[in-house]
């Protein structure tokens, strides 16, 4: 593999929001570039205004912002071979489509759409597929079967045309795929791809290669989609004359669905309501895909979850910094085969960040989601919230489902069957004398109140089992969560006592309910 100067590139299309697998690609061209000192560029490939969506390029950069796998030339960065957007490049493409013509690897067409549907449906009914390649194109309307005398009149005339790429029958195309090793194709799998449209812009297939060559991309990493194109992309380059400095092919595996089966798309996340963009997509004030960044999630762990789909370290390490990314990447080790699309995996890496995180950086992240919620806690008592419930959930989201009792008042209980069992004529007794020896703690912290409860429980003989299930109901509703004495101290003492008091009549109320 060649070091020499790496120029690695993202070209997405502006046509709707960043899937997770177009993600990935960034981040591997991103690794790639810092692994071998190179240079990533942003490019935007605009060219088929059919399918443009307004900002849809606003959202791929602010995407890759929050992901800080940013490049370093392109799109609003600037650079030497720029224009980075190809709409603005429109009159670099003609001079080569022009070579191509004069050379004989290329011709114009003027077959209108309704004709071409009109084969298409032929082929059809006769259960084939047509495919405008060397088999067909002395059938169709083009300067090949017309003749050049008459193709001329008709293009003189301003009869809507576009030029098609000639592929050559009955050869092999043979290319080095850095993934998969040698492929092999034969022309006549291969259609006459359109290389300029009417509108006079060029396609992919021609932009895409031009640009690649002008903006000297050393390698193009891109997903598996692209892998039956390439021969396509080959036959361009030698046509051009550019085959000597054609870039190297990676061609990275699927993402499959969580089954396994099939590749992972919008459609799939709608139904199984799990994110597979990068940040929320929205359309007119409405929301069109969920992204993981507003479900909660670090940049960081959907850089680790989508790094190790379709890569893998050679050890079994998991958890990796970019920067420990960008040292150790090796590009051999892309698999060939899909990668699975396991959610529970992206959760669980979530939840190894939010651990790892500052407790002042957490709060950050946190406050919209319980502003959201129509609460505005100070720094420190959110900070403190985010240590005590910072290693029980696995998104920035559920810092509210795990911790709204500091805020709220308990109207229920996650586990009534501890009071039937526990709750007896006299605990209510026992556990108000013990409120009222923590209500009169001058110093209300959780070792305090520790202290209180322990010196309690000596002295009259009862517990942990006694007392520890009903303090945690009575403040918080829940069994689960952080150590009690913590969550009594941020309540604060005269929101505990005023929660106990009810608590207690709730208790007897459940024990009643029992004994009826």
């Amino acid at each position: 593999m060649s070091q020499s100067k790496v120029r690695v590139r993202f070209a997405p299309s502006p046509t709707g929001p960043l899937h997770i697998g177009g993600v990935r690609t960034a981040l591997y061209n991103y690794l790639f570039a810092k692994k071998y000192g190179g240079t990533f560029l942003l490019r935007i490939e605009d060219t088929d205004q059919k399918r443009f969506v307004e900002g849809a390029e606003e959202y791929i950069i602010e995407s890759l912002k929050w992901l800080n796998i940013l490049p370093t030339e392109g799109v609003g960065l600037g650079g030497d071979l720029g224009p980075y957007r190809q709409s603005e490049r429109k009159d670099i493409y003609p001079k080569y489509t022009q070579q191509l013509l004069d050379a004989g690897h290329a011709y114009y067409a003027f077959d209108t759409p309704e004709e071409l549907t009109a084969k298409r449906l032929e082929a059809e009914a006769e259960k084939q597929v047509f495919k405008y390649s060397s088999a067909s194109r002395m059938e169709m309307k083009n300067a090949l079967s017309l003749g050049d005398a008459e193709a001329k009149k008709l293009i003189d005339s301003g009869t809507p045309w576009v030029i098609r790429l000639k592929i050559p029958a009955d050869e092999q195309v043979v290319f080095q795929d850095q993934v998969r090793g040698e492929v092999t194709y034969s022309t006549n799998e291969l259609d006459d791809k359109v290389l300029m449209k009417t509108d006079g812009l060029p396609t992919y297939h021609m932009a895409n290669i031009v640009d690649d060559h002008l903006m000297e991309i050393s390698h193009v990493i891109r997903g598996e989609e692209w892998l039956p194109s390439t021969p396509t992309h080959v036959l361009l380059y030698r046509y051009l004359g550019w085959e000597e400095t054609m870039p190297e092919f990676f061609h990275l595996p699927l993402i499959l669905k969580p089954t396994g089966k099939g590749k992972m798309s919008k459609r799939d996340g709608a139904k199984l309501g799990i994110p597979v963009f990068p940040i929320d997509y929205v359309v007119n004030g409405i929301l069109d895909a969920p992204g993981f960044r507003e479900k909660g999630f670090l940049p960081q762990a959907v850089i680790n979850f989508l790094v190790l789909l379709g890569w893998n370290p050679g050890t079994d390490q998991e958890v990796f910094s970019l920067e420990d990314l960008a040292t150790i990447f090796d590009p051999k080790r892309i698999n060939k085969s899909g990668a699975r699309y396991d959610f529970d995996k992206a959760k669980w890496f979530n939840q190894q960040y939010i651990m790892m995180a500052n407790d002042d950086e957490l709060a950050a992240m946190a406050r919209p989601v319980f502003e959201a919620q129509g609460y505005h806690p100070e720094d420190h008592l959110l900070k403190n919230i985010c240590r005590l419930l910072k290693e029980r959930v696995t998104s920035i989201a559920e810092f509210w489902d795990q911790g709204y009792y500091f805020f709220e008042d308990v109207t229920e209980f996650d586990n009534e069957k501890i009071v039937r069992k526990k709750w007896k004529p006299v605990s209510r007794g026992l556990l108000e004398d013990l409120m009222t020896r923590i209500d009169g703690l001058e110093d209300y912290n959780a070792e305090a109140i520790e202290n209180t409860v322990k010196a309690y429980m000596e002295e009259t003989g009862i517990g942990f089992g006694d007392v520890l299930p009903f303090l945690r109901l009575g403040v918080s509703g829940t069994m689960k969560g952080p150590p009690v004495f913590e969550i009594m101290e941020l309540i604060g003492k005269q929101t505990v006592s005023h929660r106990m008091k009810a608590g207690f009549d709730k208790f007897d109320a459940i024990k009643s309910q029992q004994n009826q």
